[in-house]
């Protein structure tokens, strides 16, 4: 069974791996949903180039970084008839960087992912969301020239981005990239960016597919974001042929006292459709949270209209909605109706360890065939940082189909353990 890519709704567990001591509380970005902090655990650091005098120290001075992954990840199907799924998989990214010459420099990554055939499923039993239906994926992830003046930068070329509509969801062994023109500037603590999107490559995009288009010609965006105490996110996108998507945040990251964290968002994505696509929807939603110590408690909603026959699009990634989870978000069941999301979760850190608990409740109204949708999502996961550089973690997803009195491709349990090592 193929799984519906996940793109959109869940929750605010923001505090894997950046949970506040008891000893002080100082306001830092902090992440919006489970699928953003499991994406977090295994992002790889960019690390900083030198800049030099002439043309030669640029390859002298050139960086080597990279990171190893191998993950097991399987299904066990509850719908009748259905094969159960694994695969385990080996790759990683492996990056060269030059030094900046003038405020240039240029990199290129490797990404790569392969079955290992012992310990992966074939043909109905292969899980293929690892390195693809062939078991193999490899691409040219990056490669781009880059600017840099100052506040300003300019990149072009393949890339990683990390925008509402458009990000790397680092969650799987084959991240998102993206060709692109992307210019961006810091003033006064605001980040301000704006760029053009060609093409697209990664987990959601579909591996089987390679790389492929964001929109009928491409997609412009622009945004304005800024975090501190206070957070804000503004951004457009003009995903040509499709839909015309503006997306804010705003919210505050408090410390109450030394021991007490309060963190509380509101957001919304308005999506007008184009050239007749259908993808025409309005999504609002909330998020409240509190770390006391090494423990954080907290609630997320988003509701979504896509009534009158319309589609939600959650962007070429992750997506941005606080109920995202690891793999149901609100676009699964969103189309032709209005749906609403309910996601809660409570975690904890002691020392080098995390412990994730997340539920979630996603409710559909009747659609046009007076058909209702009510999809229910737990996450457990865990994550052990040895240092900075290795990393051992793990989710177990149980997903139900709690509107339908038999067993259906929404009825499931999933297993992932990943271990990964930066250099």
């Amino acid at each position: 069974m193929k799984l519906t890519k996940s793109v959109l709704i869940t929750l605010n567990i923001a505090c894997l791996t950046a949970t506040l001591t008891a000893e002080e509380v100082t306001p830092r970005k902090r992440l919006h949903s489970v699928k953003e902090v499991m994406g977090q655990v295994s992002k790889m650091q960019d690390k900083n180039v030198s800049m030099v005098d002439n043309f030669k120290h640029m390859f002298k001075d050139a960086k080597v970084s990279g990171q190893f992954k191998t993950m097991y990840a399987g299904y066990k199907q509850k719908e009748s008839g259905v094969a159960n799924n694994y695969a385990t998989a080996i790759g990683g990214i492996l990056k060269y960087e030059l030094a900046k010459l003038n405020g240039f420099n240029a990199g290129v990554a490797v990404y790569t992912s392969h079955d290992i055939p012992l310990a992966s499923g074939e043909n109905e039993a292969h899980n293929d969301e690892l390195s693809s239906s062939k078991g193999e994926y490899t691409t040219i992830g990056e490669a781009y020239i880059n600017y840099m003046h100052e506040n300003f930068n300019f990149r072009a070329g393949r890339q990683q981005l990390d925008t509402p509509l458009a990000d790397s969801d680092d969650i799987r062994m084959v991240q998102n990239s993206f060709e692109a023109y992307v210019a961006s500037y810091e003033l006064s603590g605001f980040h301000l960016m704006a760029g053009r999107i060609n093409n697209w490559q990664g987990y959601d995009a579909d591996l089987d597919e390679g790389w492929s288009g964001t929109g009928k010609n491409g997609t412009n965006f622009a945004g304005v974001s800024y975090n501190d105490i206070y957070e804000l996110n503004a951004w457009f996108y003009n995903i040509t042929g499709q839909t015309n998507a503006s997306y804010f945040d705003t919210g505050i990251n408090y410390p109450l006292t030394k021991k007490v964290n309060l963190h509380a968002m509101v957001q919304l994505l308005k999506e007008d459709e184009l050239s007749s696509s259908g993808y025409d929807a309005d999504v609002y939603g909330g998020m409240l949270e509190f770390v006391f110590g090494g423990l954080g408690v907290n609630f997320a909603y988003n509701s979504c209209d896509a009534s009158h026959g319309n589609k939600f699009f959650l962007g070429t990634g992750g997506g941005s909605l606080f109920t995202s989870m690891d793999t149901m978000t609100i676009d699964v069941i969103a189309a032709d109706r209005k749906a609403q999301a309910i996601v809660s979760g409570i975690s904890y850190n002691y020392d080098n360890f995390n412990l994730l608990y997340a539920y979630g409740d996603f409710f559909g109204d009747k659609d046009s065939l007076n058909i209702k949708a009510h999809i229910r999502e737990q996450d457990i996961g865990f994550e052990y940082n040895v240092n900075d550089e290795f990393i051992l973690s793990g989710v177990y997803v149980i997903e139900e189909d709690r509107q339908s009195s038999v067993k259906t491709d929404n009825d499931w349990n999933r297993a992932q353990v990943m271990l990964h090592y930066n250099f």
